[in-house]
Parts: structure tokens; C-alpha cells; sequence
């Protein structure tokens, strides 16, 4: 499989960070490295990464089956996950997820059709003080109100987002 010149000086600085023998422990930063660039995680990914990390492609299976952040499918340019547990829950994030779906024309795990917006619930993004709480790729939003939330979608829409957290 190839990769981007700069994905491979990653991986290369990944594994050699570990002992020898302990390469397995790299097969999750290797995989959303990798998803990062590739769009998803593919059976060819899959395979890569365990032969480079010394492991079986079960293994990997089992890797991908168990992290939520971990996908086989494309998401959209922003992938918007939106936390539903029980300390979001108990501030609005149940509304929150039905104004989401009903605004975006989106249930869990879809993709809008032009490709830029995927919609995701999710169990717990570690943001509980600051319930409820979203996350758009690697960025949190904290406090957020469905009006909020429609303004992130409209700077989504307008290509205006800017990864500063609120």
C-alpha cells in the first residue's frame, strides 16, 4: 500500500518509538493516521498495518471493532459527533441529536450527499463539565445549543469553519 511520503516518516517515527516487540501498541495511531489520509479503513489497511506492527489482521479487526473513532466507510469532511450520555443527556443532547438529524437530512453514521457533513451519536467524547458537548474531527464544542449548532453547521456550509474550539 502506499502512502504520502510524510505518513511514512510518521510511521517510521511511530515505530521506531517502541521497544522491540511492543510495534503492536502503534496499530492505532498507524490506523487514524492512516484514515486521515486514506478517507477510511480499508482490508488493505488493515493488512498493512499488521504487517508492520508484527500482528494479525484479526487482531486489527478486533482493534477497529472495538474504537468508535474507527471507520470503514468514508466520512464526510467534517465528521460532527454528537455526545448522548448520560451527563449530556441530562442537559439537552437527546433535542440536540433530534434538531441535528432534522436540520442535516441525516441519521447515524450517514453522509450528506455532497460529501462534506457526516453525523455520528456517540457514547462519551470525555467532555462531561461541558455538556452537552460536540465534536467536529478533532475539534470540541462545549455548551452546545441548537442554535449553536446551526451556526457551526452554517460555517460548515459556508467553508468558514475555523478550528477554534467554543
Amino acid at each position: 500500500m502506499t502512502f504520502s511520503p510524510e505518513l511514512e516518516a510518521r510511521f517510521a517515527k511511530l515505530l521506531n518509538s517502541y521497544p522491540p516487540g511492543r510495534q503492536r501498541s502503534a496499530v492505532v495511531p498507524m490506523l487514524l493516521y492512516a484514515q486521515d489520509e486514506i478517507g477510511c479503513v480499508t482490508q488493505e489497511l488493515v493488512e498493512e498495518v499488521a504487517h508492520r506492527c508484527g500482528v494479525t489482521a484479526l487482531q486489527v479487526d478486533e482493534v477497529i471493532g472495538y474504537y468508535s473513532m474507527l471507520h470503514r466507510k468514508p466520512l464526510g469532511k467534517y465528521h460532527v459527533q454528537i455526545c448522548t450520555n448520560i451527563a449530556c443527556q441530562a442537559v439537552g443532547a437527546e433535542d440536540l441529536w433530534a434538531h441535528a438529524c432534522k436540520n442535516l437530512q441525516l441519521g447515524n453514521k450517514e453522509v450528506s450527499p455532497d460529501g462534506l457533513i457526516s453525523l455520528e451519536e456517540v457514547e462519551c467524547i470525555g467532555a462531561c463539565a461541558w455538556a452537552p458537548a460536540i465534536q467536529i474531527n478533532y475539534d470540541f464544542h462545549h455548551q452546545v445549543t441548537p442554535e449553536k449548532f446551526d451556526r457551526l453547521m452554517q460555517a460548515l456550509a459556508d467553508r468558514t469553519y475555523s478550528a477554534r474550539p467554543s
